[in-house]
């Protein structure tokens, strides 16, 4: 459907469209891209657009600058939504915009939100018009493009990545909504202590849509103090009840989130391994979830240097399908610093990999004879099981010079102890073990 940037004021609209920027001197945020100097701010600013994509997190004014785009090219805006649009309406949308192009030579923007929601086919139908120049592409999505979409797709467009609004946007977006006559809450005349605006800014987790909404409910709850619409800590309170701060468990804070607890525990520094674990559950993360990855990290990270972390892990584990929430969170939280604080050791994790490969690389090599099980007269016949020295009868219970491996990979190895934790006193027994076997 066309966007209509005219639009009569509607007091019932939410507070976020009414707001919504129709230029660039009004665009709060994401300086990186829209400062004077910038290609993206230049590009617009001349007329001179290409294929693009916008990549951020929600509220940060991916559909606004693609309407402030159109607004300055004047060319066509056509938006769909990734939602509800199939290859039916893009097929609808691109005859529309070559038609127009051969009549007026006039440019169409074909916007699409939610871009990463649409299948491959849907993906591919886009192809030949951003192609030909039939129609410049604005995609909006909230998840890695590399990941959601085609790889021809991504060839054709530039992707420019939206940040989180900063706390000083914020603010300034709070100031400028207090003070507009003609769609903000001027109007009201709201009281508004600058603690409680600090507060707002805070609580909007860098998202201008969720700060408008909280500002409006605010206007909408306050108190008459003296005959003035007042804002006290108690209105707020009520509206911040169950706010959380953004977590995507289908998206890529989830897995930016997860991956900084890990990489914090692997760093050996538990203070960003708890502030992690405690954004997550925050943010309302299955706390079974991030025990099940803990457990992970014991075993990938922490290794043979340490046996215990992978037994702490466990016993978190268990302890929180006991306790339940909030008093088995305490117990993850003490596994993730036992972690953190462990020696660490990705010598089993690097042998596994290591072996993996072989085992894949090789085909199906055959058992030696040696190690084959013999539990019938036939397998015996044939040799299986013949020669095989039983270790326990050895000295030290160690079969010195014996091959456990296909004789194509009798020499491999995979298992390297570090110098770290128990591995210390593994690698010592290991070198002892090698020089019996060079004997």
């Amino acid at each position: 459907m066309d966007s209509l940037f005219d639009e009569p004021h509607n007091d019932f609209a939410p507070l976020a469209s009414l707001m919504r920027p129709v230029s660039l001197d009004d665009f709060i945020g994401q300086h990186h891209l829209l400062a004077p100097d910038k290609p993206l701010r230049t590009a617009i600013d001349k007329g001179n657009l290409h294929s693009l994509i916008f990549w951020g997190p929600p509220g940060v004014g991916k559909t606004t600058l693609a309407k402030i785009i159109a607004q300055n090219s004047q060319a066509r805006f056509i938006e769909l939504s990734a939602v509800l649009a199939g290859v039916k309406d893009i097929r609808k949308a691109v005859e529309e915009a070559r038609a127009l192009k051969a009549s007026h030579g006039k440019d169409t923007l074909l916007f699409i939100d939610e871009i990463h929601r649409f299948s491959k086919s849907q993906q591919d139908s886009l192809l030949a018009p951003i192609e030909d120049g039939a129609i410049k592409l604005l995609g909006a999505t909230t998840e890695n493009p590399s990941f959601e979409l085609n790889n021809a797709l991504l060839s054709r467009v530039r992707v420019y990545v939206l940040r989180s609004l900063e706390y000083t946007d914020l603010r300034q977006l709070i100031d400028h909504v207090l003070q507009d006559q003609t769609n903000g809450l001027a109007s009201l005349q709201l009281i508004i202590d600058e603690d409680i605006k600090e507060l707002i800014a805070k609580s909007a987790d860098g998202d201008a849509r969720r700060c408008l909404n909280i500002l409006q409910i605010c206007g909408d709850l306050s108190e008459n103090i003296n005959g003035r619409a007042t804002v006290t800590p108690d209105v707020l309170n009520e509206v911040l009840q169950g706010q959380l701060n953004r977590f995507d468990k289908r998206g890529d804070m989830f897995y930016d989130q997860i991956s900084a607890l890990h990489k914090a525990v692997r760093g050996s520094n538990p203070d960003g391994a708890l502030y992690w674990l405690c954004r997550m559950l925050d943010g309302g993360c299955d706390p079974l979830y991030i025990a099940r990855r803990v457990i992970r990290m014991a075993s990938e990270d922490i290794g043979n240097a340490d046996p215990r972390g992978l037994q702490v892990a466990l016993d978190a584990t268990t302890t929180f399908e006991r306790l339940g929430s909030p008093e088995g969170e305490l117990a993850i939280a003490q596994a993730v610093v036992y972690l953190a604080c462990a020696a660490k050791s990705n010598a089993v994790y690097t042998a596994y990999k290591a072996a993996m490969a072989d085992a894949k690389a090789s085909g199906s090599l055959d058992v030696p004879v040696h190690l084959k099980n013999a539990p019938t007269r036939l397998m015996k016949e044939l040799g299986h099981g013949k020669d095989y020295r039983y270790a326990h009868n050895e000295e030290n219970a160690y079969a010195a010079g014996e091959n456990y491996l296909p004789e194509s990979l009798a020499d491999s190895q995979y298992y390297f102890p570090v110098e770290r934790g128990l591995e210390i006193k593994i690698k010592e027994k290991l070198d002892a073990l090698k020089k019996l076997d060079q004997r």
